[in-house]
């Protein structure tokens, strides 16, 4: 099984936020994260965001208002595809919130 490419270098490593929700399995599919930032559930260092596309880089720091309550992660790496879940936890460091997604609490 191949493992997803990381990218921890902050000068390179800019993705879409959508795409980077994805990978990090914040959200089950693109369109859900596409969601769930239309919906202003997202903020990046403090700012919230409405736009799929918006760029975020490595040491970005996302609020997340998710279904099973409010999470801050660190973006720690951009992945080039979505991996399995024990890759996605690499994507980000959790600065406070109900634990890793699919943890039990």
């Amino acid at each position: 099984m191949a493992t997803a490419r990381l990218t921890r270098d902050s000068a390179r490593a800019v993705t879409r936020l959508d795409k980077w929700l994805w990978h990090a399995r914040a959200a089950k599919t693109r369109t859900v994260a596409q969601q769930i930032v239309g919906a202003g559930k997202v903020r990046i260092d403090g700012v919230k965001v409405r736009n799929p596309g918006h760029r975020i880089r490595v040491g970005n720091v996302l609020t997340l208002a998710l279904a099973h309550g409010v999470v801050v992660w660190r973006v720690r790496a951009i992945a080039e595809r979505r991996g399995p879940a024990r890759e996605a936890i690499d994507l980000y460091e959790e600065i406070s919130g109900p634990g890793p997604l699919g943890a039990a609490s």
